[in-house]
């Protein structure tokens, strides 16, 4: 694919997302490129032209050294041979209305000291559009690390699709807002992005003449006396979600508390210990284990019987317990967030967020389970080694309870929907878009778990 096509989708996403912009703004192109003939300002050269060529005021700034690749070279030529300018240095006494990091190539990395420091602490200072090409200078394409003084961008576009460290702490402070654009390459390898087009074409829909029944039972086991809203929220999860038939095991207080909320449930009292002692209820698709349950114990020993079932696993907070995953036919979906992460594998939780990839997906093939390792872009990883990143979801969900709902829905989709990959992931996408949702309307601090729920209905 040619600079040419990358330039050009660039162009065009600049046009369409920064419309407000026209030939009166000024524009810096600054090439991080120099002396080594894999660091190519190809992308950024070719953009200028096409900025100039539109009209804009821009200055392309090399400030440490002419291109070298040879495709840099001959953009570079050509871009010499209609007049337009060029400069070695940053005059910066000028006003940017956007600066534009162009580009470090994928895989290099430069020591942000010296010069380069100084120049990225006056880009970062500016008061203008921060736009990075591909990635921000400073950070690896595949590891959440970032130097100090990294490029901060406000919005990065990479034509040739998200690098991991998008996706990985600290380094996607960085990028600001992601846009992978299409560019007529195949987008391969084992890891990719999750979209709202790709939940709208593996979600199914219900034929007319549906029934309960076929939406299947699920199994929740929940809630304590001291916690009977674990019971609740995760509840309305599957039920929204389209669970046929829900049981919920919980306490006598818990039911009480939430039974006139969701009637559409039925109760099981003391279930957590009924399956402790391998008792289990006839015709159930799938059982989820969430917040508020405390015994250990009996946790345990429940785990031991449901683990010879062939029946899917959800498994949450009190029920991520380390050394009780073994080989199963049946599905294990664990949902850790980092700090439960760090527990089960004893990396710390600074590694963790660094590594969130290839940590879940090691953890997901060691254990043959699949997991949804929660936070700002929650990891789906499978046993098989490939895996989604959730694209949807906001800092709202950071509140206590967000996590139950997710139980609930994903035990709503695991006991409906064929594709078991399909089912977990959707579940995750949903639960973002909600919050979503909830933050176009309302500001994002106010939203409470049980909110989540309520949209659903809007976003399917």
């Amino acid at each position: 694919m040619t600079r040419s096509t990358n330039a050009a989708v660039i162009l065009e996403s600049i046009n369409t997302r920064f419309h407000w912009l026209n030939s009166k703004w000024e524009v810096i192109i600054i090439l991080f490129c120099s002396y080594q003939s894999e660091i190519n300002g190809g992308d950024g050269i070719v953009l200028a032209r096409y900025l100039h060529m539109n009209h804009f005021d821009v200055e392309l700034v090399i400030p440490f050294g002419l291109p070298q690749s040879r495709t840099s070279m001959e953009h570079f030529q050509y871009y010499r041979s209609l007049r337009f300018p060029y400069c070695q240095e940053v005059d910066c006494s000028r006003e940017f209305t956007v600066i534009i990091d162009a580009l470090l190539g994928v895989g290099a990395r430069l020591s942000l000291y010296g010069e380069y420091r100084e120049l990225l602490h006056w880009c970062n200072q500016k008061n203008a559009l921060r736009i990075a090409v591909d990635m921000p200078i400073g950070v690896l394409a595949d590891t959440g690390d970032a130097d100090e003084g990294t490029f901060q961008a406000d919005y990065t576009f990479s034509p040739h699709g998200y690098k991991r460290s998008a996706f990985l702490l600290p380094a996607s402070h960085n990028y600001g807002k992601v846009e992978a654009m299409e560019i007529g390459m195949p987008q391969t390898g084992k890891w990719r992005v999750w979209t709202v087009e790709d939940t709208k074409r593996t979600i199914s829909r219900r034929a007319a003449h549906s029934h309960k029944g076929g939406f299947r039972t699920g199994l929740l086991i929940t809630g304590t006396d001291e916690m009977p809203g674990c019971a609740l929220l995760s509840g309305l999860g599957a039920m929204r979600l389209g669970i046929g038939k829900l049981v919920i095991g919980t306490t006598k207080n818990t039911q009480a508390f939430i039974g006139n909320t969701l009637p559409e449930a039925t109760y099981r009292l003391d279930a957590l210990k009924r399956c402790a002692e391998g008792e289990l209820l006839d015709d159930i698709a799938a059982v989820a284990i969430s917040s508020g349950l405390t015994e250990r114990l009996l946790i345990k020993r429940a785990l031991e019987h449901l683990w010879n079932t062939d029946l899917p696993l959800i498994l949450d907070a009190g029920a991520l317990i380390p050394g009780v995953f073994k080989p199963r036919k049946a599905p294990v979906i664990i949902t850790p967030h980092p700090g439960e992460f760090s527990r089960l594998t004893g990396y710390s939780i600074e590694d963790s967020q660094k590594n969130r990839l290839e940590l879940a997906v090691q953890f997901a093939s060691q254990h043959q389970v699949i997991v949804v390792l929660k936070g700002m872009y929650t990891v789906i990883a499978f046993p098989d080694g490939t895996g989604y990143v959730n694209s949807s979801g906001n800092a709202a969900l950071a509140k206590g309870g967000s996590g139950d709902t997710l139980t609930g829905m994903l035990l709503a989709l695991v006991a409906t929907e064929k594709d078991i990959k399909y089912s977990v992931t959707n579940a995750v996408f949903l639960h973002g878009l909600c919050a979503d949702e909830y933050v176009k309307q309302k500001e994002e601090r106010t939203m409470l778990a049980s909110d989540i729920t309520e949209y659903l209905g809007f976003i399917l």
